[in-house]
């Protein structure tokens, strides 16, 4: 049953990569009445999954600011395997209230419920 709150993002698409494509994401929320966008981790750009670059953040931060929320959908065990700093960030992001990393819909709907 699909949950009119969550605005799903295609699996297929271009690479969400900057705080630009987050405000398209923001946008398109709005438009549906959305409280949350759940990303596949695979429309996420690589950048995304390396702190260093400071995409994972303005991306993040985007969200947190206009009070949506992300959920980040998918096995990204690739890149917390590689970064110990990726994996404490995703951690303390599922402690929270905003960003979200689940293995599926399901997972981000038991959380909301």
């Amino acid at each position: 049953m699909p949950d009119d709150s969550i605005h799903v993002c295609e699996p297929d698409g271009p690479l969400l990569r900057d705080e630009r494509d987050a405000l398209d994401l923001i946008g398109a929320a709005w438009g549906h009445g959305a409280a949350w966008v759940a990303v596949p981790a695979g429309r996420l750009h690589e950048d995304f999954f390396s702190l260093r670059t400071g995409v994972a953040g303005e991306i993040a931060q985007k969200f947190v600011n206009c009070r949506i929320g992300l959920a980040i959908v998918g096995d990204i065990s690739r890149f917390t395997a590689a970064s110990e700093a990726l994996r404490a960030w995703v951690l303390e992001s599922n402690r929270g209230d905003h960003i979200w990393f689940v293995h599926d819909l399901e997972e981000l709907a038991a959380r909301r419920s």
